[in-house]
């Protein structure tokens, strides 16, 4: 993959020369910093660039994206490898930098990828890429490391750390790895933290002021004291309270992992808070926050904040509708259908909090599903680390659906993590081919 990393990046220089370039991202935390590092790299270079930021990569924004295509370069960044069968009649050529899955039949000499699955490569995200793209263009890009590791964790590749990253990992002089509980921020007192804890959803404390002080009586810990500042007797006592309250879902390996603290706006920083911080700007519609954040921007900072603030609120109450909501259940999966009840910008950041919430057993298949306008966001994730492949669960599903409803849904992700935008008057058609796909999947088990 390097080596062609290497060859693309040429391609793209001579492609460059005379047009400005055109980068269009995802809207979460690994789209933003991949076109982050583009920007900056291009920046350096001297060469003019717009970014566009998109929840999903549609036809009829690729068709209004490459009418542009004589007069600017096209580079997707963190999506496109899904949508190959649009660009089969190029007039020039377009770059991809992308991890998700690929239908390789749907290749041609004008697409110009770089995608792990094209070369049987370990799982590396979507920042990750677009840095070893920066860093084939220039050398002077290896300070742009900090930022695929931003998105290395807002995409959950954290865990595993494959060769590649452990590369990115080694670029990155100012970061710091240490094993705690995975709970963020790290860097921020325990009762704000444990209050807002979306990232390990502790029954009874989560969302709860209460709750949280009774832990914290519990365990004698103070309230004022940051996970990164308690000696090693404080941390297996708040370890073993939220196991306790986990019950039989709690292992202790599965809420025990690394903690990434990064140098950034020149003080100690947590990377899971940055990300998502990130992640919740872009989400609630402010991406030209989430990249202002990027570049270390004092006043997007500020910005950023206090929308985090309400972006907390709004997935603490997302997680109690949730909580609340009558499920549809089967043998190994559960839909979660909210309609209007919760955005559908961060109907896929609960689902991905609930998978990880162990209080579904591994492998179980979860379905959020909200509106959007006349649509339906549909975002499927696996609890635990093992389990079906969600983007061909979804493709199957969708096959059916349009052939039985004429539907113009597709579909998006990879393994562990995919999505579909559907037609709003079909809601009740899509749950039913969703559940016979579902149970058939179970048996082909």
């Amino acid at each position: 993959m390097l080596k062609a990393i290497e060859e693309i990046s040429k391609e793209f220089l001579r492609s460059i020369k005379e047009k400005p370039v055109r980068i269009i991202s995802h809207h979460d935390t690994d789209g933003i910093t991949s076109a982050t590092i583009i920007a900056k790299a291009l920046k350096r270079l001297d060469k003019k660039f717009s970014i566009k930021i998109v929840k999903s990569l549609t036809e009829v924004i690729i068709k209004k994206e490459l009418e542009k295509q004589k007069k600017q370069v096209i580079m997707f960044t963190d999506l496109a490898s899904n949508s190959l069968e649009h660009f089969q009649n190029l007039e020039e050529p377009i770059f991809i930098l992308d991890h998700h899955e690929i239908h390789k039949e749907d290749l041609n000499e004008r697409i110009k990828i770089i995608n792990p699955h094209l070369f049987n490569e370990e799982e590396v995200c979507g920042a990750g890429i677009a840095y070893l793209f920066a860093k084939a263009l220039s050398k002077e890009n290896s300070d742009l490391s900090k930022l695929a590791i931003i998105g290395m964790v807002g995409d959950r590749h954290e865990s595993n750390i494959s060769k590649i990253n452990q590369q990115i990992i080694k670029d990155t002089s100012d970061l710091v790895i240490k094993k705690g509980l995975l709970l963020y921020p790290a860097t921020r007192p325990l009762k704000r933290a444990l209050e807002y804890s979306t990232s390990l959803y502790i029954p009874g404390v989560t969302g709860s002021p209460e709750g949280v002080s009774e832990l914290l009586r519990e365990t004698g810990v103070s309230f004022e004291k940051s996970l990164i500042d308690l000696d090693d007797d404080e941390m297996s006592r708040l370890i073993t309270a939220i196991m306790v309250r986990k019950a039989s879902h709690s292992k202790k390996d599965e809420i025990i992992g690394n903690l990434y603290l990064l140098k950034f706006f020149n003080t100690k920083e947590d990377v899971r808070e940055l990300s998502v911080l990130i992640n919740a700007c872009s989400r609630l519609g402010h991406s030209d926050i989430a990249i202002g954040l990027c570049i270390e921007n004092k006043q997007a900072r500020e910005k950023a904040l206090d929308i985090y603030t309400k972006y907390k609120q709004e997935l603490i109450s997302g997680l109690r509708i949730v909580e609340k909501m009558q499920k549809i259940q089967g043998n190994g999966f559960v839909i979660m259908n909210a309609k209007d009840e919760i955005q559908d910008t961060i109907i896929g950041t609960i689902t991905s909090i609930l998978s990880s919430s162990l209080n579904y057993k591994e492998g179980t298949v979860l379905i959020g599903m909200a509106y959007n306008e006349d649509k339906i966001k549909v975002s499927a994730r696996i609890s635990g680390r093992e389990g079906r492949n969600l983007k061909e669960v979804l493709e199957k599903t969708i096959i059916s659906f349009k052939h039985e409803t004429n539907s113009i849904a597709e579909v998006g992700g990879h393994h562990h993590a995919a999505g579909c935008l559907i037609e709003r008057d079909k809601e009740f058609e899509f749950i039913d081919a969703l559940k016979k796909n579902l149970e058939i999947e179970v048996v082909k088990i």
